[in-house]
């Protein structure tokens, strides 16, 4: 059976592509992806707490994203549409899913089978040197899911999401072969090999991935981070009863976690600017979903979503709207903000474009390149889609301002959609879909278009139900 699971999986993945690649002015690709850091999270997005002065500067820099989201609302979905450049109704992994296994990974998530590209492959393919540094969580080193077997030519931290709720390991992998870590802050260590992995790799186009794992629990940063909140909250211990570590002060822990990400971010800015590479690198900053209030984080007083409703597991707003800087000197004009419609399986179809290649059959993507170069974007989403499995199964559309959103679909296939206004209603009050039949209707058809089977049952948010019926309004 698991044979099948996986030839069945291979099938839904963007099929391999051939790439033709300028001779010059291929530009490296550097994309910080952080873990449950909401939108709401950082100072160019509002964030009125937590100091994020080079992510400011990046955003300053170049250009901040309003409209932009996440591929779903937990870490390996995300992750999974990500790779493969599809949204959650066609890429392979639709939930987190747990796997223990005899290796050194000891414990992995359902990885991605073999056969396909994913966006380290399309760029491998390009000549490209490919490193991941941090978090995976698309399957074991023993398994198809091995990064090193999706296109990345250098690997070192987490393969698995569990073992990453620790930010002092005991051992990382570096390679396929584990490394002890001693005393050291992962953070720390994912952004020096990522250096090392610039450095060494400068004269050649590079794509780097850093996959960290802050601000997701455990509540655990340097003393020097921890420092500068000293008198800056009123403080209620966390005393772990949530699973994770405690911490005695909570809200500085997690702030701390946040500007220490943003002062690693800031050495690589300032390291591309030491090796003369900016003016040729796309940097780019994001989040794999919305926040999350356990382990002692308070998302509600640091106003994590921005005033948005829901949080990660939701497919509504503050589940799901992620921010994103992209930052290239002398292509990306400083200062500006895009409300345009995009998701991060966008990113493949984008760095196809940029990098000479074919964007992959079988993806979901659009390139948002021009408007990265504030050039007209010709070609646009006419919907995104989501599902997601958790709350009893839920999907969501958006087209053009206004966002659907259902949930309660493994007990009963018919439920309700609700539709609202995000311009004039972003928090997602105030339920439209009765007076707009016609809209609800559009949006069940592209529902029901874009759904196809999960390869696992459990992923499966209609259950064994049928989903057919489709009536005019």
């Amino acid at each position: 059976m698991k044979h099948v699971i996986f030839l069945y999986a291979a099938a839904l993945l963007p099929s391999a592509v051939s790439c033709t690649v300028p001779d010059a002015g291929r530009p490296n690709i550097i994309l910080i992806y952080a873990d449950d850091l909401g939108i709401g999270d950082i100072g160019c997005y509002g964030q009125q707490y937590i100091r994020t002065p080079f992510l400011d500067r990046m955003a300053a820099e170049g250009i901040v994203f309003t409209n932009h989201y996440s591929g779903s609302a937990v870490s390996a979905p995300s992750r999974s549409c990500l790779m493969t450049g599809q949204h959650s109704g066609h890429t392979v992994i639709r939930a987190n899913k747990e796997m223990t296994g005899n290796g050194p990974s000891r414990a992995s998530q359902f990885p991605l089978p073999s056969d396909g590209t994913t966006m380290a492959s399309m760029l491998e393919n390009a000549g490209y040197a490919t490193g991941i540094f941090g978090k995976w969580g698309l399957g074991s080193m023993e398994s198809s899911g091995n990064p090193l077997k999706q296109g990345f030519d250098t690997f070192f931290g987490f393969a698995d999401q569990k073992h990453a709720h620790n930010h002092y390991p005991s051992y990382l992998f570096d390679g396929n072969d584990t490394v002890n870590t001693g005393s050291r802050y992962a953070l720390d260590l994912f952004f020096d090999k990522a250096a090392d992995f610039i450095t060494k790799n400068r004269n050649r186009p590079f794509f780097v991935y850093l996959a960290v794992t802050v601000p997701h629990r455990a509540l655990q940063v340097p003393e020097e981070e921890l420092a500068q909140y000293d008198t800056v909250f009123t403080e209620v211990p966390y005393s772990g009863d949530d699973g994770y570590l405690p911490h005695a002060r909570p809200k500085a822990a997690y702030a701390g976690m946040i500007s220490r990400l943003d002062r690693k971010t800031g050495e690589i800015m300032d390291l591309l600017d030491s090796l003369g590479l900016s003016e040729n690198t796309l940097l780019m900053f994001s989040s794999d979903n919305g926040p999350c209030s356990i382990g002692g984080v308070d998302t509600y007083f640091f106003n994590s979503n921005a005033g948005l409703s829901g949080a990660k597991r939701s497919l509504k707003e503050g589940g799901i709207r992620v921010p994103m800087i992209a930052r290239w000197p002398g292509k990306i004009n400083p200062g500006r903000k895009t409300d345009l419609l995009s998701a991060q399986y966008d990113y493949m179809a984008t760095f196809a474009e940029l990098t000479g290649c074919d964007v992959p059959d079988g993806t979901d993507g659009i390139s948002f390149a021009p408007t990265l170069f504030g050039e007209r974007q010709a070609e646009k989403h006419e919907f995104l889609y989501w599902e997601y499995i958790e709350q009893g199964g839920q999907q969501a559309v958006r087209i053009g301002n206004l966002k659907a959103y259902r949930k309660g679909l493994l007990e009963n296939t018919d439920v309700q959609w609700e539709l609202y206004d995000l311009e004039r209603d972003p928090e997602e009050k105030y339920d439209l879909s009765y007076t707009m039949p016609e809209t609800v209707f559009k949006v069940d058809s592209i529902a029901r278009s874009q759904h196809s089977p999960a390869v696992l049952p459990e992923w499966e948010i209609f259950g064994n139900k049928h989903t057919e019926k489709n009536t005019e309004p």
